[in-house]
């Protein structure tokens, strides 16, 4: 037993069956490598930029499947366009992997008007940079004169309909993402109001009711003898008094004063 095996024919035999051991194990090893494509990768394609539809035929080519995760809405995009891609570009991953994408919505996205924020009676600066990052325009289509501090939005127009107001609230109009809202904005000045009557008030009386106007006396005309520090009083104005003239904001009414109120005051 010992001679043989110190043989050549036992050497030959086991020689025969170590080869036989290596190649069979390496079959095993290869097939298993085209069954589950174990410890093979490739480096991944850029997919972003690309139209959906390309994508999926690519990564077919390369035995990757392509799962769209999210979609989103972009201003001037084209639906179906890749945006993002998990795992990134250039990573190395196995075939069959799956890559998930995020790719722009098709059609027009658009926002309820009523869950828009507040407009009406608001700030415009402000309001702009809160429409914006909702992808919506806003610019001013026009001054309007109003007693209330200016800048303060007094209208919006879309598409060229009044969908607020004082008087108007259009909550259900859709507006679509990237279009424009334009405004009509307040203005202290310009605008016309009806001449006060301003006979039988004292000048200090006549001065705090034409600032709520924005008026203002103008020239002043004594009659009579006063003290310096006596109370005057208006007899008569110009321009008179009727109930119907109006006045533009920022005049001056002329006024003729007395130490003595007008006998019609009394």
């Amino acid at each position: 037993m010992l001679e043989y095996l110190k043989s050549k024919e036992f050497l030959k035999h086991l020689l025969w069956i170590t080869l036989g051991t290596a190649v069979l194990l390496f079959l095993i090893q290869l097939s298993l490598r085209l069954y589950t494509h174990h410890g093979q990768k490739i480096q991944l394609t850029r997919f972003i930029g690309m139209e959906i539809g390309s994508a999926i035929s690519s990564g077919e080519r390369n035995d990757f499947e392509i799962v769209v995760s999210d979609s989103v809405f972009i201003v001037g995009k084209t639906g179906g366009i890749i945006i993002d891609q998990n795992p990134k570009p250039g990573a190395f991953v196995k075939e069959g992997r799956k890559i998930y994408v995020t790719v722009t919505k098709f059609g027009v996205e658009t926002i309820r008007f009523g869950d828009l924020p507040p407009l009406y009676g608001n700030g415009f600066e402000q309001k702009k940079a809160e429409l914006k990052y909702r992808d919506i325009d806003f610019v001013i289509k026009d001054y309007a004169f109003d007693p209330g501090e200016p800048d303060h939005i007094l209208e919006v127009w879309y598409n060229g309909a009044l969908i607020l107001s004082k008087d108007v609230r259009n909550e259900e109009i859709q507006i679509a993402k990237g279009s424009t809202l334009e405004c009509i904005v307040s203005k202290i000045d310009g605008g016309d109001v009806i001449v006060p009557d301003l006979v039988c008030l004292s000048l200090d009386e006549a001065n705090f009711l034409l600032s709520s106007s924005k008026l203002q006396i103008g020239e002043i005309i004594k009659k009579g003898q006063s003290e310096p520090d006596a109370i005057l009083y208006i007899s008569s104005q110009i321009p008179p008094f009727d109930g119907v003239s109006t006045i533009a904001m920022g005049e001056k009414i002329t006024v003729t004063v007395s130490p003595s109120k007008p006998p019609e005051c009394n």
